[in-house]
């Protein structure tokens, strides 16, 4: 697999060529939740729902348990995952400080933006040691 730039940077999922293969049913899935009848359904019974696309176990567990940063880890476009959290009817911020750090509240992320937002030190690239 070829390493990109970006590869190195904390925090940093970009829907390339290699992600986008990797999650093209995972997005199409989440646009579907642009219909009032598919959001429908898959309120009704998301795991029936889920069976309909080719995700793979781990991106139907991912949707189910709501974690945003596995979703973008496993090739969903950021802006298409919007339209799960849209769907549970919850603030942006949920999906925004799961995918800063999985194991910030909803409150401390609040305050952590607040506050000026994450810190630059540990955010710039993985190895900072590389000066």
């Amino acid at each position: 697999m070829t390493t990109r730039d970006y590869d190195d940077v904390p925090g940093t999922y970009v829907l390339d060529s290699r992600t986008y293969r990797r999650g093209y049913h995972l997005n199409m899935f989440l646009m579907t939740l642009n219909k009032a009848e598919c959001r429908e359904e898959f309120s009704q019974d998301e795991a029936g729902y889920l069976a309909k696309f080719k995700l793979s176990d781990e991106q139907k567990q991912a949707v189910l348990d709501r974690e945003y940063l596995s979703l973008l880890h496993l090739g969903a476009n950021v802006y298409y995952a919007f339209k799960l959290v849209s769907h549970d009817r919850k603030p942006p911020q949920v999906m925004y400080g799961q995918m800063s750090r999985p194991e910030l509240s909803f409150e401390e992320f609040q305050k952590m933006m607040l506050s000026g937002g994450r810190p630059i030190e540990g955010n710039r690239y993985k190895d900072e040691s590389n000066g």
